[in-house]
């Protein structure tokens, strides 16, 4: 089985080639968008394999930071491209679904299939507690501006203005997290000797697998050029809403690193690994890849705010609701993965028709 995926994504990886040879041939836009699509697939593969090897170097704190910096790169670009192009709508899109899909479909994904091979799986309620905070934290951050925005009908440099605000303060808290994990508090966090007590071992060094992200990466940036230049009239084509296509379809294709790595883990009994990864990604995008957008936007006069739709920020809201409740106890089972991933079923099916 491990042999046919493997064989899927090196097949997949030929749509890389093929969507630059499409560009340069000034092909249809909807093909030239589904190309570099599945193109960014494999990338995001070998990104998760690499991050994979780095994770298994390190404490699970460190590993999920390092998963979740690198799947959020390939976001990070793409909306950048797409605020150049004025997406404004797509790029907020795009950021409520990595933050659900991470939350809701990593989480519940990872907690689905780990319980299916362990009749119940344990996790440090500390460290998932820190994250938890964070979480609601985010809401808050992402939810005063829309609530703002809709409640005060106050002026767009006033809404601007509290955007940027908030940007650098969820910034802050967000280094803030760091310092904690890493230095003052990381005996929270360090669960090295379960990890090593495992079987698993590295096949690459630290060095070869940095070196395949940073070359990975540098292939993403392009492929997210070509999907952000196409994207517009792609979506006319098909017939789906900017909306529908950042929530769902970026969202995804841009984390799936992400959850085959978190599966993994979960599958060999590191449920905590798999838990940082999808909280820590969430959280990342929240309060630090959405105040760079803010700040790029600020320096590029793009017009970017954080005046999220009510539909938007209530997925937000519930998605962190239900994943604090489940992980509140510091245990799991298979159910409650499947309940995670009914309810981000449930938002991506309205998002279809919003």
């Amino acid at each position: 089985m491990k042999i046919g995926i493997e064989k899927v994504f090196l097949y997949l990886s030929l749509f890389i080639p093929a969507s630059w040879l499409f560009s340069l041939l000034d092909l249809d836009k909807t093909i030239i968008f589904v190309s570099s699509v599945l193109a960014v697939i494999p990338l995001a593969r070998v990104i998760g394999y690499a991050t994979k090897e780095l994770a298994l170097q390190t404490n699970p704190a460190v590993g999920g930071l390092v998963n979740a910096t690198f799947g959020n790169a390939i976001e990070l670009f793409i909306a950048i491209l797409a605020l150049r192009k004025g997406l404004l709508e797509l790029v907020r899109a795009s950021i409520v679904g990595s933050i659900i899909g991470n939350i809701l479909l990593l989480t519940g994904l990872s907690v689905f299939f780990g319980g299916i091979k362990y009749r119940e799986q344990r996790f440090n309620q500390s460290s998932i507690g820190v994250s938890s905070t964070m979480l609601i934290i985010m809401v808050v951050g992402l939810a005063i501006p829309s609530v703002y925005s809709l409640a005060v009908k106050g002026k767009a440099t006033q809404v601007q203005f509290l955007s940027d605000s908030v940007a650098i303060i969820l910034a802050l808290i967000y280094l803030a997290g760091i310092v904690f994990a890493f230095f003052t508090h990381k005996h929270l966090f360090d669960a090295s000797d379960e990890v090593k007590a495992t079987q698993e071992s590295p096949s690459i060094s630290k060095m070869g697998a940095m070196w395949i992200l940073l070359v990975a990466t540098l292939v993403v940036a392009v492929e997210s050029e070509l999907l952000a230049g196409t994207v517009e009239e792609a979506a006319r084509s098909i017939g789906l809403s900017h909306t529908f296509i950042g929530i769902v379809v970026i969202a995804i294709i841009t984390n799936i690193a992400e959850k085959a790595n978190a599966i993994h883990f979960a599958l060999q009994d590191k449920l905590d690994i798999s838990l940082e990864i999808g909280l820590s990604s969430a959280i990342q995008i929240a309060l630090f890849v959405v105040p760079i957008l803010v700040f790029v936007s600020q320096i590029f006069n793009f017009g970017f705010n954080l005046v999220f739709s009510m539909f938007e920020t209530a997925a937000i809201l519930f998605a962190v609701m239900i994943v604090n409740y489940l992980s509140a106890d510091g245990k799991c089972h298979w159910l409650e993965g499947a309940q995670l991933i009914t309810v981000y079923l449930i938002i991506a099916i309205a998002f279809f028709f919003v």
